[in-house]
């Protein structure tokens, strides 16, 4: 497998790729050559590479992207999910460094380091204009209270400072009142001395502070952003700057990488700006390289999966306990997608018994109905995405009624030509059968070479079709006829050693009998 690596990271990381016998191809200090996309099996990252139609459209192998950080704006999740790439991050090995690099910020904000350093090299000694102030007894307001917010905060308290916190999924109750005061963000945007970020960069987060929300800060009060590039709307944060709204602004991130000599926020007053620095550490980049390269083998070698962001089944442990049932599950999906006539309108999947688990089972039911009629590749991450695209309506859910089985999926599938219902049940881990048909009672093992037979419940029909298939030397390993007192029409799964030819088919659709007939191949 061939793993493509298009940013720094360290030689360890490197060596763990290298060590798993993966093929590295090794873009790290060069332009992309797009040719090798179709060969790649993974593809390692950090904030430099953007990722989206353009390149996910060339990969055809592509199983998994590595963000070697945090952040992952800089790749369209959506049109990854779509291709059935999984994309994973490393959450936490950035975080003592972008904490660290945020309370550097702030305090060099505070005793006006940038300016003094700026005017000695200028030959200027300014020491009675750079008169600062302590950060003992202020108010630093931490805006989202995730892994790195929480450790801004650790450092804040060693400097006593007071602590205002707002985060829209986290209520006072996580924290000491006496710590940390959960407040909303018009009320921390006018009561801070400091405003620092750490949220992600969501549409919800976009130009969060923009003009009209600096204008709400104090005059004295300064904005700190080492999250990411678009949280402050940069234009506002200039001329908020260039007018005295706030004393200052320290920005480490920005809406476009790199900037040049004719950004806003270089010209702005009372600003300290850093070239994206905040998991530039020694430590920092060890720990994400290592982490998202182990990640990629353990995912490609073992298909383990950690930190997957759009994975929609977080629990491997508790999938593997479902194996026999996703087996079960994407079998029905295949002999749906085969008797299933027409575009496909609307799917019904229920569980019944022991099966409270839904999603991961509609995951690999979507993945044999789909996979075979969609035209890409359909797995775990895009099942649900690709069946939205072909218009189709998904319901799942739960049944605690009492049923005759320890366990039961039962299937509905509605297409411009009417609906099939299929269900199947697992006895243990190699015992799959499908125990309804259209409502009929069945029992047959889905796997193989199969006649699905829709006829008129008559005399003789099963001898007219066994001297048919006889005579065209195909061999029947096991007949399976469903009939039922309320309908005069009845149902066949014959199970043959062949698939059957259009040979076998043609001669069949001479009966007149025979209302329907569909082969069948289930893997």
């Amino acid at each position: 497998m061939k793993i493509l690596v298009s940013d720094p990271i360290s030689e360890k990381g490197m060596e763990i790729l290298k060590s798993a016998n993966f093929e590295i191809l090794d873009y790290q200090h060069k332009d992309i050559d797009i040719n090798i996309l179709p060969e790649i099996d993974g593809w390692v990252i950090r904030s430099g590479t953007k990722i989206g139609k353009e390149y996910l459209s060339k990969t055809h192998n592509l199983q998994v992207i590595g963000r070697a950080g945090v952040g992952v704006d800089n790749i369209d999740i959506s049109e990854a999910t779509k291709s059935g790439v999984i994309v994973m991050n490393t959450p936490d090995s950035n975080t003592i460094s972008a904490a660290e690099h945020s309370f550097a910020l702030i305090a060099t904000l505070s005793r006006n380091i940038q300016k003094g350093h700026l005017g000695l090299m200028n030959g200027e000694w300014n020491r009675h204009e750079l008169v600062g102030i302590e950060l003992k007894g202020k108010t630093l307001g931490v805006v989202g209270l995730g892994r790195i917010g929480r450790e801004v905060i650790k450092r804040a308290h060693s400097f006593d400072m007071k602590i205002l916190g707002y985060d829209p999924f986290i209520s006072q109750e996580m924290f000491n009142p006496d710590e940390v005061k959960v407040v909303d963000l018009d009320t921390l945007s006018a009561e801070s001395d400091f405003i620092t970020l750490h949220v992600p960069m969501l549409d919800s987060t976009r130009n969060l502070f923009n003009y009209d929300r600096i204008s709400k800060m104090k005059s004295s009060a300064r904005i700190i952003n080492v999250a990411r590039g678009g949280i402050i709307n940069e234009d506002d944060l200039a001329k908020a700057l260039n007018e005295g709204i706030i004393a200052g602004a320290a920005i480490d991130v920005f809406t476009s990488e790199p900037i040049n000599g004719d950004h806003p926020l270089v010209s702005a007053k009372n600003i300290l700006l850093t070239p994206h620095l905040g998991a530039s550490t020694k430590e920092a980049k060890e720990g994400v390289s290592t982490s998202i390269c182990e990640q990629i083998c353990d995912f490609l070698n073992h298909g383990k999966i950690n930190n997957a962001l759009n994975m929609p089944v977080s629990n491997m442990e508790e999938l593997k306990k479902l194996e026999p049932y996703l087996n079960l599950a994407n079998k029905i999906g295949q002999l749906q997608s085969q008797l299933s006539k027409g575009a496909i309108k609307n799917i019904q999947f229920e569980c019944y018994g022991t099966l409270e688990e839904t999603k991961p089972l509609v995951l690999s039911f979507l993945k044999g109905l789909l996979e075979n009629v969609s035209g890409s590749r359909v797995n775990f991450v895009n099942a649900f995405a690709v069946a939205e695209e072909r218009g189709i309506s998904v319901e799942h859910s739960y049944s605690s009624k009492k049923i005759s089985y320890t366990n039961l999926i039962q299937t509905f599938v509605e297409s411009e030509t009417g609906e099939i219902k299929i269900g199947g049940s697992a006895f243990s881990d190699d015992h799959l059968r499908i125990v309804n048909l259209m409502g009929y009672q069945v029992d047959f093992k889905p796997t193989g070479n199969m006649l699905f037979l829709k006829n008129k419940d008559v005399p003789g029909v099963i001898g007219k079709v066994g001297t048919m298939l006889g005579d065209q030397n195909v061999n029947i390993a096991e007949y399976h006829l469903s009939r039922s007192k309320e309908s005069d029409i009845a149902y066949a799964i014959i199970k043959l050693d062949n698939p059957a030819t259009t040979a076998v088919l043609n001669s069949l659709s001479v009966l007149n009998d025979l209302l329907e007939v569909t082969p069948l191949s289930v893997k």
